[in-house]
């Protein structure tokens, strides 16, 4: 009984708010936003739109409905306002002054998430130096609001220790986190570098947050990668790698999930991140086939891709949950259906993969006489040798040998 008294008095309820100015699709924004309102912990217990040709310069909304919303804030005993919109300090200050609860806006809520889902150190140096160049310019908003009103949502993470400092200090903490993560880039770009010298095939798993990524990866690979029904549950980059039906092995990585109308912010700070997208060697262009704004939600992936340099990679569009799918979709050599919790399509899945990667290796089978028994050797340094077999009259032979080589064994090779 006590227990449950304390979990109820821990629950956040938050109120949403939006102005709808036509922009963009304000009902789906807002679904949007009560998923990521119930990530970070919040229960959503009500919602306020009004349509307006453009937003109310003080309070985004208008003055008889910032009224109606602290009178339903009151009456719902709600903790926190969320609006679906980036505000400014003055905004938040002006808003704060009338509802009299706690405001913040939607990219606050998504660095609330990215503060706790961040996981290995540059993560956590990503989601901070987001953090504190969001909230440099709103100081004085962000700051007064949360003396008044205390913590909670949209005050979590590295970065909320330092709102309360001069702007002098938090300048220099940003200016030391990109130090750090420039050295963190340069590693991974050696790394990158480093797998294109030694023919390392990479495939990047891109798509909507909370399409099926992670489950694909951990099912598909054996990964342990958290995997959850919400939205950004992985933040951090993981890679594992996997054999194909031609022999070839290519390794497989996940990246963050992307989202409407994702902060500036936030696409500037996770961008070494989805760069790997870029310098891959197929992309694995995960959808969420069951959800009625796929087609959508793809779009938004497409025009992200566009804008990191992924236009010349190979994609596959892979559906996910086909299981919930009523219609039939025709399968193609770029657009495979699966369920990534089942592992039902992964046979076709890999298939795909194999013949859409650039043609770096190929199978082939060989008798190499004796005297040309050095050529195994050679196929060995960038490529694989499955078995050997002494015969009578030479090497037989099972390989996976670079594309550079294969004219030097085409005398040799068997059908």
């Amino acid at each position: 009984m006590t227990d449950n008294i304390i979990k109820e008095k821990i629950v956040t309820k938050a109120v949403l708010a939006a102005a709808d100015c036509g922009e963009y699709d304000c009902e789906s924004s807002m679904k949007e936003l009560e998923e990521l309102a119930k990530t970070a912990g919040a229960e959503v217990v009500a919602q306020v739109i009004q349509k307006r040709s453009a937003p109310e310069p003080a309070t985004v909304i208008g003055e008889g409905k910032i009224e109606e919303l602290r009178d339903l804030a009151n009456k719902l005993e709600a903790d926190l306002v969320i609006f679906d919109c980036e505000l400014t300090a003055s905004r938040i200050r002006n808003i704060e002054d009338i509802v009299n609860v706690r405001v913040i806006d939607r990219t606050m809520l998504i660095l609330d998430i990215f503060a706790g889902r961040a996981v290995t150190n540059e993560g956590k140096l990503q989601v901070e130096l987001a953090q504190l160049k969001y909230r440099l310019p709103r100081l004085a908003g962000i700051g007064a609001s949360m003396s008044r009103l205390g913590g909670g949502i949209g005050t979590r993470g590295p970065g909320e220790t330092k709102l309360e400092t001069d702007r002098r200090h938090i300048r220099s903490r940003i200016t030391k986190l990109e130090e750090n993560l420039k050295e963190l880039e340069k590693r991974r770009s050696f790394s990158r570098s480093r797998r294109k010298k030694d023919n390392v095939l990479t495939a990047a798993i891109v798509g909507y947050t909370n399409a099926g990524k992670s489950t694909l990866l951990n099912n598909l690979t054996g990964a342990n990668v958290l995997a959850e029904d919400k939205l950004f549950a992985t933040l951090d980059l993981t890679s594992r790698g996997i054999e194909l039906p031609d022999g070839r092995t290519v390794l497989v990585i996940d990246t963050v999930g992307l989202i409407r109308r994702l902060p500036h912010n936030l696409v500037e700070a996770f961008k070494s991140t989805l760069e790997e997208a870029a310098s891959a060697d197929i992309i694995l262009h995960v959808l969420d086939i069951s959800d009625g704004e796929a087609a959508e939600k793809a779009e938004t992936t497409s025009m992200l891709l566009t804008e990191l340099g992924c236009g010349e990679i190979p994609v596959i569009n892979v559906l996910n949950k086909c299981d919930l799918l009523k219609n039939n979709i025709p399968e193609s050599s770029d657009t495979v259906k699966i369920c990534a919790k089942t592992g039902e399509g992964f046979d076709r899945l890999l298939r795909a993969v194999a013949e859409n990667l650039p043609e770096s290796s190929k199978r082939i089978s060989l008798l190499l006489p004796y005297d040309k028994g050095g050529l195994t050797a050679k196929i060995r340094e960038n490529g694989k040798v499955f078995s050997e077999e002494y015969t009578e009259n030479g090497i037989k032979v099972d390989a996976l040998a670079d594309i550079t080589v294969i004219k030097e064994l085409e005398p040799y090779k068997t059908d």
